[in-house]
């Protein structure tokens, strides 16, 4: 998908979805990352947070307790009125959604006292303008590798030609340019087993996975031999590889390092 092609994809998701896959069947085995447990442990009750590429804030309102004020934002207006909505059925005083640029912080220097970003584009100098002294930057990120077999089998996906790591690197680099330290970083490689071709047809629908799902003829028939090509016991399988990155700002010039 071309930058057109994946705005106006993620819209008709926001629209229609969210970012909520939470009706999904699917088994998984192996450590998964999981940056909103490490934000619950990070948060104290007077910060401030700020969630990058929010989606439906489905996360956001499920942490909604671990942070006096929590502000997500997304660039859709399809996801930012899903958020809405799921808002308005939880009633959480304190938490905001706003339709913003992630390019673009519209909001003061030195505001927030964490900040997160799970599997969207981020702008790591506007994220350190808008951190405390000592605030944290925790992100999650879609690794190149994820759902390797389903794209070997279809010839094409996201991040498919991409050497895997290239995205962690450039998020490191980007970070410490910015005036980022302590820079640790983590790889998860998940095995995962949906339990119905239903459940792997929505997963693919309302995902990038593989670009243009259904609009080729063919594609149906190449998901029809994958899953008979990966169906066991516990389900249809393939992989979730995801990467986090923990980061907080350095206090004096020159104390950068990864």
């Amino acid at each position: 998908m071309n930058e057109a092609e994946y705005k106006a994809f993620y819209d008709r998701v926001g629209l229609s979805n969210g970012w909520d896959f939470s009706k999904l069947k699917v088994l998984t085995e192996g450590a998964r990352a999981d940056i909103y447990e490490e934000v619950k442990r990070a948060c104290r009750p007077s910060d401030l947070l700020l969630d990058i590429g929010t989606g439906g804030g489905e996360a956001v309102l499920d942490i909604r307790d671990a942070a006096l004020l929590l502000v997500g934002i997304d660039r859709s207006s399809g996801m930012i009125r899903t958020a809405q909505a799921n808002l308005a059925q939880v009633g959480a005083a304190n938490v905001r959604f706003v339709q913003m640029d992630a390019e673009r912080l519209d909001f003061p220097e030195r505001f927030f006292d964490i900040v997160t970003c799970r599997h969207a584009g981020f702008n790591a100098s506007q994220v350190a303008r808008v951190l405390s002294p000592d605030g944290v930057f925790i992100t999650q990120q879609v690794a190149e590798g994820d759902k390797l077999n389903l794209k070997q089998a279809f010839g094409r996906g996201q991040s498919y030609e991409e050497t895997d790591g290239t995205l962690l690197r450039k998020y490191e680099l980007a970070l410490a340019e910015a005036g980022f330290m302590d820079i640790q970083s983590m790889e998860f490689d998940t095995e995962e087993y949906y339990r119905t071709p239903e459940d792997l047809i929505f997963l693919l629908k309302h995902t990038p996975i593989i670009p243009s799902f259904g609009h080729e003829k063919e594609d149906f028939e190449v998901l029809r031999a994958f899953m008979e090509d990966n169906r066991t016991e516990k389900g249809i399988r393939t992989n979730a590889k995801r990467f986090t990155i923990k980061a907080r700002l350095a206090h004096e010039p020159g104390g950068i390092r990864i």
